[in-house]
């Protein structure tokens, strides 16, 4: 096992494009470009940007860290399949990471990790419990504060640290993160039928 791992993360879970390259425990580049659409289109190329600016090759990483949501269900598909497809590729493990977690490392001890949800409800998670989507009477009877992500917050960065902290340790295929099933509901009408 490497002794120094490099570690490339990135997350496409909210409105942005964040990325981080950490290199044992200093991050040595980042970046977050706000976009409500095109993260499938703009993820690989910030990607090779960020090596190239460093000087690092694809095959010099030691593992992919990646934000597994909860967030927009496009959004954390296109994260988790890349950085599945490039584990992979590159024969190196991808480690999941959640906002919680984020959440959790950057705002220690100071209440629920909360992400907002859709129709003006919340993702929390109580510590060591399962993660919930409660309605804003039901998160006020909480008896702690929610905590949400830093305004700006790179999560790409808190991703590649706590990746580089599991790596090493077996760790689960990144899968995504969804606490509210899908809005999307199969169509009432019969499929047609194919005349062969």
């Amino acid at each position: 096992m490497q002794s120094d791992p490099i570690v490339l993360a990135f997350d496409t879970s909210a409105a942005h494009c964040a990325a981080a390259l950490l290199c044992g425990s200093t991050i040595i580049a980042e970046r977050r470009e706000e976009m409500a659409r095109g993260q499938a289109e703009r993820i690989m190329v910030l990607l090779e940007d960020i090596l190239q600016e460093q000087s690092t090759a694809w095959g010099g990483l030691s593992a992919i860290g990646v934000g597994i949501g909860p967030g927009n269900f496009t959004g954390i598909r296109i994260s988790v399949s890349a950085a599945r497809g490039l584990a992979l590729g590159l024969g190196i493990p991808a480690i999941g990471v959640n906002r919680f977690d984020i959440i959790a490392a950057t705002t220690p001890g100071q209440g629920y990790p909360c992400v907002p949800a859709p129709q003006g409800k919340f993702y929390v998670q109580k510590h060591g419990a399962e993660a919930k989507m409660l309605t804003r009477d039901e998160a006020d009877t909480l008896s702690r504060p929610l905590v949400f992500e830093t305004k700006d917050l790179n999560p790409a960065i808190t991703i590649a640290q706590i990746a580089a902290a599991r790596f090493g340790v077996d760790q689960p295929r990144p899968a995504p993160l969804y606490i509210k099933a899908a809005d999307a509901a199969p169509p009432r009408d019969a499929p047609p039928l194919i005349v062969p």
